[in-house]
């Protein structure tokens, strides 16, 4: 029986590039709500502190250091889910009879 592992179309370049893209996105957005818990507990009491606009620059300095973590690598969730997707693709254009019967294999 053939390997089903070399049987699949691998992604173009440009394409491979739109989905790592995205991916460092989504891990961005991750890392935003991270890093938006870890300031939540900070005090800004004080005579210069809180406010509408204390919570404005916090949400956006969060957002900017999120962005900034994920383009420099992360914690490795946009390569995780750019594997997962190629595994995703190869498994989808395997021919069905290549495909693991399952438990009771039938």
């Amino acid at each position: 029986m053939p390997s089903p592992i070399g049987s699949y179309t691998p992604l173009s370049g440009e394409k491979l590039s739109q989905i790592k893209k995205q991916a460092t996105e989504l891990e961005g957005v991750f890392l935003n709500t991270l890093v938006k818990e870890m300031f939540s507990g900070i005090k800004t009491d004080g005579p210069f502190g809180g406010g509408f606009a204390e919570e404005t620059w916090r949400g956006l300095q969060s957002e900017q250091m999120a962005t900034a973590m994920a383009e420099s690598g992360g914690i490795g969730l946009a390569d995780q889910i750019v594997r997962d997707l190629m595994l995703m693709q190869q498994a989808a254009e395997m021919p069905p009879t290549t495909l693991p019967a399952g438990a009771y294999g039938k």
